[in-house]
């Protein structure tokens, strides 16, 4: 096992550094201090051939011109807050427009999008590198002061286990996620139309025309978002069910985990062998198989299309603050933000 680290880029003269970890196994991860991003997941495909399966770039320049959140860590709040603005304890908070009249993914300067203080450990099993920094009070639009933790794990299992962490000095909301986009046929040698996905969900949530959620919960089972026996992507994708066809002929919808079951989900690429399967304690994952994705720029070679990536973003529901329905994303003061997922890396 190791950990090496190199020099990325640079933002304003302050230096960016990418950090790989290597396991006994030979699978590593590649990161970054910017954004937390998640630039390379080198796995083995069923005869061994170790592959990138995560939409990434080799310069830092193209994470700043061209990068619809590749890899990155989100917050504080991941998705869209409906006319970018919430009420609190009777107070109302005005967030940052940065999609029309909505706020997506934390605002103009989310975490995606500033430098974070790093540490690297190793243990017998794993190697973990922790990121830390502070969002200060009024960033954005939300209230608190915030410190907050984002460790990755990688371990000896060929897991990779993401942790949040978060302390507030006021009350505010908080609701995290990482946006890697993934694709298991490794190296971006085919979109993502034919992987299979599993999924232990009977309902998700209906988004309005602006990709919001309306606040009604959908019944899943016998349509096109019933993963529940696994299906492939490419059926929902070309099917006309009006919520696939408004998100862009895709999905970039919230699917609510089942709570008497494991809550699990599983992505399988048949081409190469590759099987992620992802475990959480969050309440709900949003599937986006990457239907805005345009061909205006290059991913290592590969000209970025729609399908070439899909994001599975373990995270509490969209817009929750404003929907008395969906579990809460408030944080008080003194308690602890902490939420773990895992992705499981195998070959079938």
């Amino acid at each position: 096992m190791e950990i090496t680290r190199k020099e990325f880029g640079k933002i304003q003269n302050k230096v960016i550094y990418a950090y790989t970890l290597k396991n006994h196994n030979g699978m590593s991860l590649t990161c970054i201090n910017y954004g937390c991003v998640i630039t390379d997941i080198l796995t083995p495909d069923r005869n061994g051939m170790m592959e990138n399966v995560v939409l990434g770039f080799d310069q830092m320049e193209d994470y700043l011109k061209c990068s619809p959140y590749f890899g990155a860590v989100i917050g504080r709040v991941a998705g869209r807050i409906k006319n970018s603005e919430f009420m609190l304890d009777n107070q109302v908070y005005q967030l940052t427009k940065n999609e029309n009249n909505n706020h997506l993914h934390g605002g103009s300067k989310g975490f995606s999008d500033r430098i974070w203080n790093v540490s690297t450990y190793q243990a017998e099993d794993s190697l973990s590198i922790e990121f830390t920094c502070t969002s200060s009070d009024g960033e954005e639009g939300y209230p608190g002061e915030l410190s907050l933790t984002v460790k990755y794990e990688l371990t000896n299992k060929n897991e990779l286990v993401i942790s949040y962490q978060g302390f507030t000095d006021k009350k505010t909301i908080i609701n995290m996620t990482n946006h890697s986009y993934f694709n298991l046929s490794g190296n971006l040698k085919d979109d993502i139309l034919h992987h299979t996905l599993k999924l232990n969900s009977r309902s998700f949530l209906e988004l309005d025309e602006q990709l919001l959620p309306t606040g009604r919960v959908l019944d899943a089972e016998g349509t096109v978002f019933d993963f529940q026996n696994s299906r492939m992507l490419k059926e929902g994708i070309t099917s006309s069910h009006p919520q696939v066809v408004l998100a862009g002929a895709g999905y970039d919808h919230p699917f609510i985990l089942s709570q008497e079951e494991e809550k699990s989900i599983e992505l399988y690429c048949e081409s190469s062998g590759r099987k992620m399967r992802i475990e959480t304690d969050q309440p709900s994952v949003v599937l986006y198989t990457g239907n805005q994705l345009t061909d205006d720029f290059a991913i290592r070679g590969v000209n970025a299309r729609k399908y070439l990536g899909l994001c599975l973003e373990t995270q509490g529901f969209p817009d929750a603050i404003n929907h008395s329905n969906f579990p809460s994303i408030v944080l008080n003061r003194g308690k602890e933000y902490h939420t773990n997922t895992k992705y499981i890396f195998s070959v079938d």
